[in-house]
């Protein structure tokens, strides 16, 4: 949501941080006939000097009386929500007469308006920002209520239910820096073992990967089944940049799963991720900046995590909930993430 502004501002998290409030122009309805008055109106320059005149009064402290701010607001948190609180009450609630019900509205306000702001940090920044479910706890019932922001509780990018054979969805860094979610469809036809890549574009490393993989089962498929056949059949092997990042270099493994998994008609876990690479070789590539990749696998709906061996260690670099979250499996080699990929132990 920030890409219009230019790079120095746009990229530059202290400064965006200091945001209270980012309403999207979609919330926004289109002026129609209706909305204007034929009654009397103030006029601006009236209306400005009303304005000003609340500027010496201050609600920020209005919302403590029903309910306590979560522990997930940081201090500018707390600072962008009282101050959204007390503007929206000047506004709608000038002559100061509301209602415990009046305040919990503005305060989910005010909630959706920061948390917004804090959530596109997290894209940029990655840990650092986090601490994003915002929520308010009442006073008298002790009750915790959550506020999400309406664009991230629709679909997850990666979704509940078994999938088809050949389709899966993997988490690593694109070309443009940020991590995200890249989702691989795969074909196969009757032929002469053929292979096929689709939806990289131009990346001559994308491609490099892929091909390593389909050299890696030309030379190791026989160490996974028998079934796979490299002289007999044709693959192709679409990706989609889910995140629009920029194409990732992370291809070797999730294609290798992706044509095992079709080649032998048997779809991978639900709600997986597939983490990691591997070399030519064989050799595991661990996952880099574990937590933020694990934070966008969360973000985007995964409950099970392919994790290589290698990346165990950096586990303790993670904040526990996060790791609770998941069901991790863990992988020693490419035919190992094979078999867990698809539920074969």
């Amino acid at each position: 949501m920030f890409e219009p502004f230019p790079e120095e501002m746009g990229m530059d998290t202290a400064f965006l941080d200091r945001i209270h409030c980012y309403l999207p122009g979609w919330e926004i309805p289109k002026y129609r006939p209706d909305f204007f008055t034929d009654d009397y109106g103030f006029i601006t320059d009236y209306f400005a000097e009303i304005m000003r005149e609340l500027r010496k009064e201050s609600f920020t402290d209005v919302h403590e009386k029903y309910f306590k701010l979560g522990n997930q607001l940081n201090q500018r948190d707390t600072i962008a929500v009282k101050k959204t609180v007390s503007g929206m009450i000047k506004l709608i609630y000038p002559h100061g007469e509301y209602t415990k019900q009046d305040i919990e509205k503005i305060l989910k306000f005010a909630l959706e308006m920061r948390r917004r702001v804090k959530e596109q940090l997290k894209k940029i920044g990655g840990m650092e920002f986090y601490d994003v479910n915002f929520s308010y706890i009442d006073n008298e019932t002790f009750e915790e209520e959550y506020v999400p922001v309406p664009e991230q509780s629709g679909g997850t990018l990666i979704p509940d239910g078994i999938g088809k054979p050949g389709h899966l969805y993997t988490v690593s860094r694109g070309s443009s820096g940020m991590i995200g979610v890249f989702k691989l469809e795969t074909q196969m036809t009757s032929g002469n073992g053929k292979f096929e890549r689709t939806g990289i574009g131009s990346n001559s490393k994308a491609k490099e990967a892929m091909d390593n993989a389909y050299k890696y089962l030309k030379a190791n498929s026989k160490n996974i089944s028998g079934n796979i056949s490299t002289t007999t059949k044709d693959y192709l092997v679409h990706v989609q940049d889910l995140n629009g990042i920029g194409m990732t270099m992370k291809l070797t493994l999730p294609t290798i799963i992706a044509i095992c998994s079709v080649a032998l008609k048997k779809p991978v876990l639900s709600s997986l991720a597939v983490l990691g690479d591997i070399s030519i070789g064989g050799t595991l590539i661990k996952v880099e900046e574990l937590a933020n990749t694990l934070q966008v696998c969360q973000d985007s709906g995964a409950k099970k995590v392919l994790l290589p061996l290698t990346s165990a260690a950096d586990l303790g670099t993670v904040p526990p909930e996060l790791v609770g979250s998941f069901n991790l499996i863990f992988y020693k080699s490419a035919e190992d993430a094979v078999f867990k990929a698809l539920g074969a132990e």
